[in-house]
């Protein structure tokens, strides 16, 4: 084929996709978005912002608890789900309202749609009514993203997502979480901050497997504190029930809840794409295989954000998706570091990291040594909540920052300042010389000994 009917296809509206087209559109490629459910995608449809609006709509019965300490007097305090939903959902109208205003106004032909791969050059769209149609173009970009995956036991499809817990009509009166990454956290968080009785199962011993050990067990510790029932190195034997669901455990515990909800991972959405028909290689979890170009093993064909299954964050996408399309449509050698990314877990408290933990460290045959600040915050004094805040720098043996960690209040706002210092390739030293803002829970960072 030599006359296409587009420069690039990109398969997927989300973040990474939207930024994808936007760019090589500005370069002047001529640019199809395929999107068959609405422009936005999962972090600003069904994942980081809804989460994170629900997150701050549940912090506030803890903060009526502080004020509380701090000689307010409340009267009636109660919150109504139904309305938090409306006015959640119709912030994530208007954001999809941008998002694909952005496609349009960018010159990218936005087609409603679900794609599927032909091969090297071609794609097939079928819309909801059905009607199908073929483009080609010189290049295709999937950016199709994740979804949940459960794992196998009589009962599992009783279990809600996260897209459906972020959408539950009434706010049930208990609810099990199966799982312990930030998902399952998070969303215990939520439902415990809203009144739920809120039961966390997993099958490992502390939450955020993979996190710094301490912050695991001190997170632990604290949402357990908070009224969340753990059920540590436990897993589901199966779930009964219809309006109500009773969850077997292998601990022998039966728990009877009004919804149980799985939080055990997500794979790669690629089930529609037909990779397999045309010899595209893809990982053990579905993950599609890319080299530092994003590029498949069909030379036209690339893949960004979490359908790679490297690093899934958000921001990752857009970076992947950028540069892509500087190299690509703008004669730019431009490509993403992967190292030093920062995340956080808007736990409640929430944790936030970049870099390396000591124990990654030893896995590296890096000699390094930790520096600890564990303290109960300022704010806790009058209340007389026990609730610490934990932060780690990890330093070699030259002095250089190779990891922040932090659990506690305002942690992912701090945690981003201090990766730009990490980045840098700041040392322990450029720490210790640097003032600290008092009485703030950052200056802990610059005062570590």
């Amino acid at each position: 084929m030599n006359n296409f009917d587009y420069d690039l296809i990109v398969i997927g509206a989300g973040s990474g996709g939207t930024r994808t087209a936007r760019i090589a559109s500005g370069y002047g490629a001529k640019t199809a978005v395929i999107e068959g459910d609405r422009a936005g995608g999962t972090c600003v449809l069904r994942g980081c912002v809804p989460k994170k609006l629900l997150i701050y709509g549940s912090e506030f019965s803890h903060q009526v608890e502080d004020a509380i300490g701090y000689g307010w007097e409340t009267g009636s305090f109660k919150s109504n789900w139904k309305d938090l939903i409306s006015k959640k959902n119709k912030e994530l109208d208007r954001l999809h309202g941008i998002y694909k205003n952005l496609i349009i106004t960018s010159g990218c032909d936005l087609i409603p749609g679900w794609g599927k791969v032909l091969s090297a050059h071609e794609v097939l769209v079928k819309n909801k009514s059905s009607k199908e149609r073929k483009i080609s173009a010189k290049k295709i970009m999937i950016a199709v993203g994740g979804k949940s995956s459960f794992p196998e036991f009589d009962g599992n499809l009783n279990m809600i997502n996260s897209d459906e817990a972020l959408d539950l009509k009434e706010l049930p009166k208990s609810i099990l979480i199966y799982g312990s990454g930030y998902i399952a956290v998070e969303f215990a968080g939520i439902f415990n901050g809203f009144g739920v009785e809120t039961n966390l199962v997993f099958r490992s011993d502390f939450v955020l497997r993979g996190f710094d050990l301490d912050i695991r067990k001190k997170l632990t510790e604290q949402i357990e504190n908070r009224g969340i029932k753990v059920f540590s190195k436990t897993t589901i034997e199966k779930i009964e029930g219809n309006d109500q669901f009773l969850t077997h455990l292998s601990n022998g515990k039966k728990i009877l809840s009004d919804k149980v909800m799985g939080a055990t991972g997500r794979i790669p959405n690629i089930e529609t794409l037909g990779l397999n028909e045309i010899g595209l290689k893809t990982g053990k979890q579905g993950n599609i295989i890319v080299n530092e170009f994003n590029q498949t093993n069909i030379e036209s064909i690339y893949a960004i954000g979490d359908v790679t299954d490297r690093i899934n964050l958000t921001p990752v996408a857009i970076a992947e998706g950028h540069a892509f399309s500087d190299r690509e449509f703008g004669n730019k050698n431009r490509f993403i570091s992967y190292n030093n990314v920062p995340s956080a877990v808007f736990s409640q408290p929430p944790v936030s990291v970049v870099g390396l933990t000591l124990e990654d460290a030893k896995t590296l045959n890096i000699k390094a040594k930790e520096f600890v600040s564990e303290f109960n915050p300022l704010k806790n004094t009058i209340t007389g909540k026990q609730e610490k805040t934990l932060m780690k720098l990890v330093v070699d043996e030259n002095d250089k920052v190779l990891g922040a960690h932090m659990l506690g209040d305002y942690s992912p706002e701090i945690i981003q300042g201090i990766a730009v210092s990490i980045k840098a390739g700041a040392k322990k030293s450029d720490f210790d010389a640097t003032i600290g803002i008092h009485p703030t829970a950052a200056e802990e960072f610059v005062t570590m000994k």
